[in-house]
């Protein structure tokens, strides 16, 4: 077996980032100063899971307010306005207002890829995408469009952003899609987030994930979850664990390569790695050609210097495990 580990989506921002940020938008800091800036910060993210020997990085994302602004931003006949919970987490987005047919102004991912490629390698580079039903489901559609046909809307610019990334080098794609872990998400639903999902990745299946985090899913939505073409599928172990565990044995992974998110994103508190390795076992056996392991979220939601305590712990996590099933750890090291 290879086992390697990838942090599933963006960090926290450190003091020196949000001090930056909020003097950005006060006016204080000129674009370019505040470009370079940023590049140093993300820079610093980005050594941290190169010395940890991750190969596939992300670029940290710490000037993405939430996961679905740097896009809105980006479209026109949408805007942003009020805040929302954002799941059960301690954290508010603005909410995404879709006021006619989505259409892209300017591209978001393939300008990062391209600043980032360098400073990634020889790690690969990971962009982050929201998942269309998930974000049709927390934005406000005042567009006239149902709530699927914006969700097919919102697909149809996401293949272009995927599309563009891979073309500036972007060397694996993430959908995530945690509404599918909601408790009112339905089997219909994980069927159109399937289908949209496997046009935006198509032809890039083999360096593609689908994420659902904050819950696990109920069995009918994973089932259809399971019809994803992408290579690999990311799910949250931790946040419920007994549900999940009881889940993914029974169910398996559907000949996919599984992420699984076992490191918790969302605690400063040190993780049972021997617990994680028993639990790991349950899921996984002698004909499992490929694991990864990742963080159960985003680490946006915990203090900076957990986050990247979280990314060494992570690394410690595929050596250990590696090591005492005598698989291969994949890392940039070797």
């Amino acid at each position: 077996m290879r086992i390697w580990g990838m942090v599933l989506g963006g960090y926290p921002r450190s003091r020196e980032a949000r001090h930056l940020l909020r003097d950005v938008e006060r006016g204080l800091v000129p674009p370019t100063e505040a470009s370079i800036r940023l590049q140093r910060v993300h820079s610093e993210i980005m050594g941290v899971q190169k010395a940890a020997g991750l190969p596939v990085i992300v670029d940290g994302m710490v000037d993405w307010h939430d996961i679905f602004r740097p896009f809105a931003r980006s479209w026109r006949n949408v805007s942003v306005n009020g805040l929302l919970r954002y799941f059960d987490n301690n954290f508010f987005y603005r909410i995404p207002v879709f006021v006619g047919e989505p259409d892209t102004i300017e591209p978001v991912l393939a300008p990062r890829v391209r600043d980032f490629i360098e400073l990634a390698h020889p790690s690969a580079l990971k962009v982050v995408v929201p998942g269309p039903v998930t974000f049709a489901r927390l934005s406000k559609n005042s567009s006239g469009l149902s709530r699927e046909e914006l969700a097919v809307k919102i697909a149809s610019i996401l293949r272009q952003e995927v599309s563009k990334a891979v073309e500036a080098g972007a060397g694996f794609v993430q959908v995530d899609e945690p509404f599918l872990a909601d408790i009112d998400a339905t089997r219909d639903d994980a069927v159109l987030a399937v289908e949209l999902f496997n046009k935006i990745i198509k032809g890039y299946e083999e360096k593609a994930s689908m994420a659902v985090y904050f819950n696990a899913p109920s069995t009918d939505v994973y089932e259809a979850i399971l019809n994803v073409d992408s290579k690999y599928l990311s799910v949250d172990v931790y946040d419920t664990r007994t549900r999940a565990l009881d889940l993914l044995s029974v169910k398996g992974f559907g000949g996919h390569v599984p992420v699984l998110g076992v490191i918790d994103g969302r605690r400063i508190h040190d993780d049972d790695v021997d617990r994680i390795i028993d639990d790991v076992r349950r899921l996984v056996d002698e004909s499992t050609e490929e694991l990864v392991l990742t963080t159960t979220t985003w680490m946006d939601l915990i203090p900076f210097r957990y986050s990247l305590r979280k990314t060494i712990l992570l690394s410690r996590l595929v050596e250990k495990f590696a090591e005492e099933t005598d698989s291969e750890a994949y890392t940039i090291w070797r």
